[in-house]
């Protein structure tokens, strides 16, 4: 909006996370790009490695399917199911075998209870809730001078910055199981490993990134509203 070129806070805050924000997707297009053109050896697609790795932790259940899209690749816990988009599914590209393993490891993640996922999960719903009521709270509050309903908005804001904060370990341990299960395994050599790395630590950065501009914008909320009156 246009308020937002007077803003102070704006440039020092806002800015420079979503340049972060840009330089974080730029960096998953490009290595993502880069390595979907470098085949492994032994010939694995996308699909074949989340199979191999949901059978080896005993999770035959758990299906899998393509989506349409470009890194629309997710796992959904309600359908037990990993969904692949077009360009990791058949792929044997080093780099659809590391994005397609860290689904895999998202799905494990779910099987063997791990905190940080559950925390993650039970956090959801006040977090939609949060994320759509936070500035309307903090807008009445402040042009009616109710302080509380400033605060209560603030902090419906916080559970964005909390639900980003959870995510990162979630995300970063998922791309760790990840690798470690494709060096064991042997689906990747030591090159075409590296390959992998290179394309999760990218994607790893945008939740970073994400991170970071909810923290920013959370601070930029408390420093214009946490301590205004309306006659200020």
């Amino acid at each position: 909006m246009f308020y937002n070129l007077f803003d102070p806070y704006y440039w020092i805050l806002i800015v420079p996370s979503l340049l972060l924000a840009l330089w974080a997707q730029m960096m998953v297009s490009s290595n993502f790009k880069k390595y979907s053109q470098v085949y492994n050896r032994r010939g694995y697609t996308g699909a074949d490695a989340a199979r191999m790795i949901l059978d080896s932790n005993g999770l035959y259940h758990v299906r899998i399917e393509r989506v349409s899209g470009n890194l629309t690749d997710h796992y959904d816990p309600k359908a037990e199911v990993i969904r692949l988009s077009d360009s990791v599914y058949g792929s044997a590209s080093v780099a659809a075998v590391g994005v397609a393993a860290h689904e895999a490891g998202h799905a494990v993640q779910h099987a063997t209870g791990y905190l940080p996922i559950k925390i993650r999960s039970a956090i959801i719903p006040v977090t939609q809730i949060g994320s759509q009521l936070s500035i309307p709270l903090i807008l009445l509050g402040f042009l009616f001078q109710l302080k509380p309903l400033v605060f209560v908005g603030i902090l419906f804001y916080a559970t964005a910055a909390l639900f980003q904060l959870v995510t990162l370990p979630v995300e970063f341990n998922a791309s760790s199981r990840a690798m470690k299960v494709l060096e064991q395994s042997e689906m990747l050599a030591g090159d075409e490993l590296a390959g992998a790395g290179k394309v999760l630590r990218a994607a790893a950065m945008t939740y970073v990134a994400a991170l970071l501009t909810a923290l920013a914008q959370l601070l930029r909320l408390i420093l214009i509203f946490g301590g205004r009156r309306r006659d200020d």
